[in-house]
């Protein structure tokens, strides 16, 4: 008893004395990290500040720290709004995220990093949808929402699932399952179900990983087997829904369960995460089997009731759509026989409309997606798999209509495209329509091969790009801070303009024409309203022709004196090589010095 008391008195002396060294050096710790988070430009909220984790909103600090002047007097909001500065390459660590990035993935995962697990993005519906919130008590169909991926940037992964949970009726979001196409990134492979569980906090997350790559296909159908929604949403692992998504399609499978519903797909730019509104297309394809849009019919949209659809389409892009669950396993889910990617999408549109469903477009459901340049990623064996599923589809739905794709595709003629006895006997057991039916009555615009295009007598004229109409919103010219240097063209001229391709070159300021630049509502700014400012890798600038797509030719600034002048594509400011005349104008890493600071002059006020 007593050698228990000794003990216990033991322990609880040396349990006290060490509990107060770890206390005092943990409150060292906080004071010396409270003081670096300062001194780094951070800044802490006070005890009547209400602290918000929005990644926006801190990034704020860093950019004004590195790349931004104080707000001056008449400068907005807007013009200095840290989410227009997000790419903004401060060091040799952001250029390497932001360069792995668009190798692996192919966009601006430095962006997607600093936009952090979610964001407000514009509401882009027409102004006849509801926006009445959706009342609890209205019966709607659950639906599980099945997302593929394989080797996806981390955060974009994140956040596409955050704004399904945070943009979806919990009493209509079943679930939400992701299938991991045995992706081989270490931060998919060794910290995903733990980053995810901690950002998202999420119960109803099922994640199911592949023994090997099986392809989306694949993958599709086994997160449709493990689903239990009434609905079925597949969607890519880059978008973000926008309000009230769910609702539309959901209402339309509830009441059509043969059709499929899809949403318009808005625009997020690769390379600035830029959310832009999609104007109102349908999907064909031509007789190489490849995807296109095309536009609505002639008279579709006479009044605002019409803009609420639906709409439908010969194809579909087939990234986003809901279908219902068994009507989805009735119809023949996908052709397993397809390997990895491609045609997928051609196939069961074909497939959906030939046997007694349809496909409709529902505009006031949008959903927000990186529309990329590449495909990062191919067949693991490096096969043609688009070409060979391609031809499978067209051996089973296409009838004698098929020639015109092997003539278009030659070379698929002789590839071996697989066993489709269970397909064919699938179209014969649903008794489908044959394609002629659909070239009529789905697909009348599509021409046969050698069919000339009857020329409406109310078509458009083309307008040439340089006489285009653009909403100029500023004139001015660009003159390096502290000199009377401006950023200036001295090129040939070909057929009366400057040479496409020209680099910038400092000049004495003397407002000529080739030191003008006009500036417009989409933050394009263009010598003499001719030809944009173009970014062109990491260190070039030159002017070239305004393709309108922005990116490359998507300039911010402050609009005052002692301004960084930033591309959004490259991430990289304006930059004289020297402070003389002639010195050239190229793009560097975005820091505080002379060379980087550019005085924004407006031409009335040009001496």
């Amino acid at each position: 008893m007593m050698l228990r008391r000794c003990h216990l008195r033991r322990f609880t002396s040396s349990t006290i004395f060490f509990t107060l060294l770890a206390s005092l050096a943990f409150t060292y710790y906080m004071y010396y990290q409270h003081n670096s988070i300062i001194e780094g430009g951070w800044k802490m909220p006070s005890s009547n500040e209400t602290h918000t984790p929005n990644p926006q909103f801190l990034f704020k600090n860093r950019v004004e720290d590195c790349c931004k002047e104080e707000l001056k007097e008449g400068v907005t909001q807007e013009d200095t709004d840290p989410l227009k500065m997000l790419g903004v390459l401060r060091d040799k660590k952001d250029k390497y995220i932001r360069d792995i990035g668009f190798k692996n993935h192919a966009f601006n995962a430095l962006i997607s990093n600093n936009i952090g697990p979610y964001r407000e993005v514009p509401d882009t519906r027409h102004k006849v949808c509801s926006r009445e919130p959706t009342d609890p008590k209205e019966v709607l169909p659950t639906i599980s929402v099945i997302m593929c991926f394989y080797n996806e940037h981390k955060m974009t992964l994140i956040r596409s699932i955050n704004s399904v949970i945070k943009r979806t009726p919990k009493h209509v979001l079943k679930e939400i399952i992701l299938v991991d196409d045995f992706s081989d990134l270490p931060e998919l492979e060794f910290h995903l179900l733990s980053d995810l569980h901690a950002q998202l906090h999420y119960d109803r997350l099922h994640y199911i990983r592949n023994e090997k790559r099986e392809g989306l296909i694949r993958s599709r159908v086994a997160g449709a087997h493990a689903a239990e929604g009434d609905v079925l949403v597949f969607l890519d692992s880059h978008i973000e829904v926008n309000q009230q998504w769910a609702e539309p399609l959901v209402r339309a499978v509830k009441q059509e369960n043969s059709t499929i519903a899809v949403p318009v797909m808005d625009l997020i730019s690769p390379d600035t995460f830029e959310y832009t509104s999609s104007p109102l297309v349908r999907g064909g394809f031509n007789w190489g089997l490849h995807y296109k849009w095309i536009t609505l019919p002639k008279g579709t949209l006479k009044k605002d009731e019409d803009f609420k659809g639906p709409f439908k389409t010969p194809t579909m892009a087939g990234g986003l759509f809901a279908i219902n669950r068994q009507y989805f396993k009735h119809v023949g889910e996908y052709d397993e026989g397809m390997d990895i990617w491609g045609g997928e999408n051609i196939e069961i549109s074909f497939r959906v409309w030939q046997c007694h469903g349809a496909i409709k477009i529902y505009p006031c459901s949008r959903i927000g997606h990186i529309f990329r340049k590449r495909r990062p990623y191919s067949a693991p064996d490096g096969k043609d798999t688009m070409k060979r599923n391609s031809l499978r589809a067209a051996h089973v739905w296409m009838d004698e209509f098929k020639e015109y794709f092997l003539k278009e595709t030659n070379s698929a003629r002789d590839m071996d495209y697989g066993d489709i006895s269970a397909r064919v006997e699938l179209r014969n057991r649903l008794k489908c329509h044959d394609f002629s039916w659909y070239m009529k009555n789905v697909y009348p615009e599509l021409l046969l091969p050698g069919q000339e295009t009857k020329k409406s007598a109310s078509a458009s004229v083309y307008q040439p790009w340089h006489s285009r109409k653009r909403n100029y919103i500023a004139t001015y010219m660009i003159r390096l801070s502290g000199t009377n240097l401006c950023a200036s063209v001295v090129a040939p001229k070909v057929k009366g303009f400057l040479k496409k391709g020209s680099p910038l070159i400092l000049q004495a300021c003397m407002r000529t024409r080739n030191q003008i630049w006009f500036e417009t509502d989409k933050a394009e700014i263009v010598l003499d309203k001719l030809l944009c400012l173009e970014s062109y890798g990491d260190a070039q600038v030159h002017i070239n022709k305004c393709h309108e797509m922005l990116g490359d030719q998507q300039w911010r600034h402050t609009r005052t004196e002692h301004s960084p002048i930033y591309n959004m594509a490259a991430g990289t400011c304006m930059r004289a090589k020297s402070a003389s005349i002639g010195a050239r104008i190229g793009l560097d890493l975005c820091s505080k010095d002379d060379a980087s600071s550019w005085d924004i002059v407006k031409v009335e006020e040009a001496s």
